[in-house]
């Protein structure tokens, strides 16, 4: 469980901190560390596409991999904390002394094997093909395209189930609920994403928000007219309309955006929301 704060101040009262238990490494790997520059949301014409964001702490980006394609022997050399993820990851050293950052999955620690290979057993952090994994079993960093990496299931605490093996494919239970069909040349690894009581941590105060990059948000309500659909009135109005819209006219509280005609439709078995 987080750590719970004495309430000495009024933001200590609602805050708690992870208590970082799973990490036994505090610094950096610096072979495979690299700068990561700031864009605060802008694009490459150095417009402001996503809004409020800005600022924070300064960090390196650690180098994951993602493809999981040395066969060696891995030696788990430490569980480290990662700025640019909720996940925790592990530093990996193998017999030729090369080393690598993977994710951590729960239960893996310090002086743990992992192995990549069709062959490598069903153990937490083992990377295998989909096809050589048994049905049932709880996955995560699962590739959509062989030899590309891992793309889903990534986040702290989250893990996919594998649900059949039919007509050459296989069928992947995704955290949101999502039943997707996955390549069974695609590799994914075992067990279930480290961390697991990420999203139980109370921020507690716009600081923190703040020492992340995250700007703050300001109600379209609160605004003119002319700035946000739901300004404008006088005193405390409603937005006037039958449901909430953005900034620029697109509804929200549920409008589905995705393209009905998207090439990769035909990947999903089941949507998320379906009942």
């Amino acid at each position: 469980m987080p750590i719970n704060y004495k309430p000495t101040t009024p933001s200590r009262r609602n805050m708690s901190a992870p208590t970082f238990e799973e990490v036994t490494k505090f610094t950096p790997e610096k072979s495979l560390i690299t700068v990561k520059k700031k864009h605060a949301g802008r694009n490459s014409y150095g417009r402001i596409t996503v809004r409020h964001k800005g600022g924070g702490n300064k960090i390196k980006y650690r180098i994951v991999d993602f493809k999981r394609q040395d066969a060696k022997a891995n030696t788990v050399v430490g569980v480290e904390y990662d700025p640019n993820r909720s996940a925790y990851i592990a530093l990996l050293q193998n017999e030729e002394g090369e080393k690598s950052y993977i994710i951590a999955p729960v239960g893996l620690t310090d002086g743990d094997k992992v192995f990549s290979g069709a062959d490598a057993d069903i153990k937490p952090g083992n990377t295998l093909p989909v096809a050589n994994i048994p049905v049932g079993t709880f996955i995560h960093n699962i590739e959509l395209y062989p030899g590309k990496g891992g793309q889903l299931v990534r986040a702290a605490g989250a893990a996919a189930q594998l649900m059949a093996k039919e007509n050459g494919a296989a069928q992947v239970r995704l955290p949101s609920g999502e039943v997707r069909v996955i390549r069974l040349d695609c590799k994914a690894t075992i067990g279930q994403v480290g961390n697991i009581e990420h999203d139980t941590v109370k921020i507690g105060k716009a600081g923190k928000t703040r020492h992340k990059g995250v700007r703050p948000h300001v109600r379209g309500s609160v605004m003119n007219p002319c700035d946000h659909p739901h300004g404008g009135g006088e005193g405390r109005s409603p937005i006037g309309r039958p449901s909430p819209v953005t900034p620029w006219g697109k509804p929200t509280m549920g409008y589905k955006t995705r393209d009905k005609k998207a090439r990769t439709n035909k990947f999903i078995v089941k949507r998320r929301n379906d009942r």
